[in-house]
């Protein structure tokens, strides 16, 4: 029989023990302390507050804790010694079905492992939709983590631990976390879809106006109104637009959504994320057969990621009125203007100056993103309530000096264009890293031409300066630049420099941040604020209404623009109630009567 938080709550310290004997393996003393916190919210609650005591018990109980796992396909396993918990989930992932050659292969890289680290290697088999890793899946990630830091690897091994152990307490809770399934499994259909040329590769792609992209955009427009919206339509720049009314269909909307492009060689949820969680919210509502009193526009942006045209935030673009018609004669690798792209899709270009929506009659903006970064994986924490998107500036350079012998030139009379560029690197590196809140990136580095026997006369370089606020991003170039004068000056070079983009801070809305902040708590969180740090959507919004966004966490450290990119179902499943949460104190406020 199903355990219940009553109980747990409720029973004494032996019988909860009792209950929950199993959790992490072969460690009641993680259960033991945790029931000090008692009485748990939610489940998300009683999760978190083990997490809390692996992390507090020092590295002596971390070390034993994940030495009391065994092996994958070990000897345990074969022997047939393996806790009840620890056999459903190696054979739920096939390894007791391995093929001798998959054997012998795990088998090494146990005991590489072993050697290099000193412990067992650790993963949660079961997967980040708890259904079982497929045996290929776990050879590669066994492969790849063999090749980390061991300071890295053992707080993998930790996150991993507490994903087995969530699985569990779902088990012995029987919960399943329905909604979040719903969005991973949909993650996964539209994930199906890639650009030519990275589908034979197994690799997503998904880039403007291409077949893959269309495509996904008439899956969510199915998916729509599956869920029940009322209007569903692909507008003029290729957004995909779902509306549930409200009772009055004069009502105010939210407007929520992110975009479904991705990067060449992206993830799965980065944008997608944003247009499913809404989608799963509105389809309970119309199960229900409920109205709010607002409507609900959910958005597919057709395009904010910049990969086959240089028009980043193209679709959100659209809507506030921004889009620039000089992008219709942009030309894609393969020479094909936007405009023809369009016209083959079969979009109305001349529709486009009217996409953009009225801001009187919208609530605000909100969105749900995954953080594409390692904070919320490290702090393990399901959620972040994001407080700003970094604003930022681009440049593009190319410092000039003079190519000469390597072995002739003195190193005091060299004009070497690259050390140039490194000494400035090294710069960025220094004064980003001197406050809070603030990124400097040297990412493109490039001596034309270069050959090991001369010094570069030539280094091409970009910069890309972050920041929470417009002052602190302007204070970080002016610092830079200067510098950069500096070593022109000093290394008698010159340097040709062009700023490639601008973009302003959008601080979220207090009221809107404060909503999600609730939303946190109610399903038994602790609020964690962040800054974002990569662009999103909600930059555009920003310019003409209020906006506030919500992180969920990216396993695998955070990693995003990456096929390793991936969400849990149960952390999927907090995103929707937490989306739902803020849903229902929207409709809370403005059913109040006027205050006198």
């Amino acid at each position: 029989m199903a355990l219940t938080l009553a109980q747990i709550n409720s029973a004494s310290a032996a019988h909860a023990l009792e209950w929950l004997d199993g959790v992490y393996e072969h460690s009641p003393w993680i259960t033991e302390l945790a029931l000090a916190e008692r009485p748990f919210k939610s489940l998300a609650h009683l999760k978190l507050a083990l997490v809390k005591v692996v992390r507090n018990a020092g590295l002596d109980r971390q070390l034993a804790l994940v030495r009391a796992h065994p092996e994958l396909a070990g000897k345990a396993m074969v022997a047939g010694a393996l806790t009840a918990e620890s056999t459903n989930e190696q054979s739920t992932s096939g390894l007791t079905h391995c093929t001798p050659q998959e054997f012998a292969t795990i088998q090494q890289l146990n005991a590489d492992y072993n050697a290099k680290f000193g412990w067992p290697f650790i993963l949660a088999v079961r997967g980040p939709r708890g259904l079982g890793l497929a045996r290929a899946e776990i050879i590669t990630a066994f492969e790849r983590r063999l090749e980390g830091h061991p300071d890295f690897e053992l707080a993998e091994c930790l996150r991993n631990i507490h994903r087995i152990a969530e699985i569990r307490l779902n088990d012995k809770f029987g919960v399943t976390p329905a909604l979040g399934n719903r969005v991973w499994d949909w993650s996964e259909s539209l994930a199906q879809h890639t650009d030519p040329g990275y589908a034979e590769l197994g690799q997503l792609t998904v880039t403007y106006l291409t077949d893959a992209h269309r495509a996904c955009a008439q899956r969510l427009s199915h998916w729509m109104r599956e869920c029940g919206f009322d209007e569903v339509s692909i507008d003029a720049v290729g957004n995909v637009v779902g509306i549930y009314h409200a009772d009055d269909r004069n009502a105010k909307r939210l407007l929520t959504g992110s975009h479904y492009d991705t990067v060449r060689n992206g993830g799965k949820y980065d944008g997608r994320l944003g247009i499913l969680v809404p989608m799963a919210c509105v389809r309970e509502l119309h199960a229900q057969g409920r109205r709010l009193p607002y409507g609900v526009e959910v958005i597919g942006f057709a395009e904010e990621e910049g990969q086959r045209y240089k028009a980043t935030f193209l679709g959100s673009g659209a809507i506030i009125g921004q889009f620039n018609h000089a992008w219709l004669d942009q030309k894609d690798a393969d020479g094909i203007t936007m405009r023809s792209a369009m016209q083959h899709a079969g979009l109305c270009i001349a529709d486009i100056d009217r996409l953009a929506r009225a801001p009187s009659k919208y609530l605000g903006f909100v969105e749900t993103h995954i953080e594409q970064g390692p904070v919320l994986n490290e702090l393990d924490m399901p959620l972040g309530v994001v407080t700003s998107i970094n604003g930022g500036v681009r440049y593009v350079g190319e410092m000039v000096g003079m190519a000469s012998h390597a072995g002739t030139t003195p190193m005091e009379r060299r004009r070497d264009a690259a050390t140039a560029v490194a000494e400035l690197t090294l710069y960025v590196e220094k004064r980003a890293g001197s406050e809070p809140d603030v990124v400097g990136t040297v990412g493109m580095l490039n001596v034309p031409n270069g050959s090991i026997n001369v010094v570069p006369g030539r280094c091409q370089f970009s910069l890309d300066l972050r920041a929470t606020t417009n002052a602190k991003r302007d204070a970080l170039a002016k610092d830079v630049l200067a510098e950069l004068d500096r070593i022109v000056q000093r290394r008698g070079l010159r340097c040709k420099l062009e700023e490639a983009m601008r973009a302003s801070a959008a601080p979220s809305a207090s009221e809107w941040q404060a909503r999600w902040e609730r939303a946190v708590e109610s399903v038994g969180l602790p609020v964690f604020r962040m800054p974002s740090g990569a662009g999103h959507d909600a930059m555009k919004l920003h310019e003409v209404m209020p906006q506030a966004m919500l992180f969920v966490r990216g396993g695998n450290s955070g990693i995003s623009h990456n096929p390793l990119e991936i969400i849990t179902n149960d952390d999927a499943e907090l995103c929707v109630q937490a989306f739902q949460h803020l849903l229902e104190q929207l409709a809370s406020e403005l059913n109040k009567p006027n205050q006198p």
